[in-house]
């Protein structure tokens, strides 16, 4: 086979393959809650059974989490009103961490400003400041304890998640003119990310972080 035959056979498989990964995004966000349903803005209660029921809906979470290319999930953004989350903030190799009744125990005075997205808010996101590092609690499948200390990415990714649980949303959180246009946005179906002046204003220090999407 010649290389030029080789070339487009590659990329035909390459396009393929985005189109599969497409395909199940769409399928993945059309199981999430979007901007809009009451549910997002409510608080969870906490959890108080575990058991096969509860582990069948966090493999649920991680699948929709995975295939929707996100880094984090919260029940309330499937229409579950109890407080537990699932995160991957380590990459696609990683593995997927459930967190069930998370409080956030301490909080770094040190702020880092990053771009966040929402699985629940499609085509959209803002810039948010949040601390740096942090230091979780919570229960685990089992309602064992667990203690988690974050930084950077992860921290950041807990962060969005349990504000999830207590209705709180990107939108709470970014500028008053991103917030603004972000909601346009939402009202006619279009896409929205904070302009590049803005950035500039920001600064490009070493604790702006690049976008998530939770």
């Amino acid at each position: 086979m010649s290389e030029e035959r080789t070339r487009d056979a590659e990329d035909r498989e390459r396009a393929e393959l985005e189109a599969r990964i497409l395909e199940r995004r769409e399928a993945a966000l059309a199981q999430v809650t979007q901007f809009g349903d009451p549910v997002l803005k409510s608080k969870a209660s906490p959890v108080r059974d575990f058991g096969p029921e509860r582990r069948a809906e966090i493999e649920r979470m991680i699948a929709i989490m995975r295939d929707g290319i996100g880094v984090g999930l919260a029940a309330t953004q499937l229409g579950i009103l109890r407080r537990f989350l699932v995160f991957q903030a380590g990459g696609t190799e990683s593995e997927a961490t459930a967190l069930i009744n998370p409080e956030i125990e301490w909080l770094s005075d040190e702020l880092a400003i990053a771009e966040e997205g929402c699985l629940s808010l499609p085509r959209v996101s803002m810039d948010v400041e949040r601390p740096l590092h942090a230091t979780v609690v919570g229960l685990d499948c089992d309602g064992e304890p667990v203690r988690i200390e974050a930084s950077g990415l992860e921290a950041r990714v807990l962060q969005h998640e349990i504000d999830h649980l207590d209705g709180v949303l990107i939108l709470d959180r970014a500028p008053r003119a991103q917030r603004k246009g972000a909601l346009r946005a939402l009202r006619e179906g279009e896409s929205y990310s904070p302009p590049v002046e803005h950035e500039d204003e920001l600064g490009r220090d070493e604790h702006r972080e690049p976008r998530t999407d939770a």
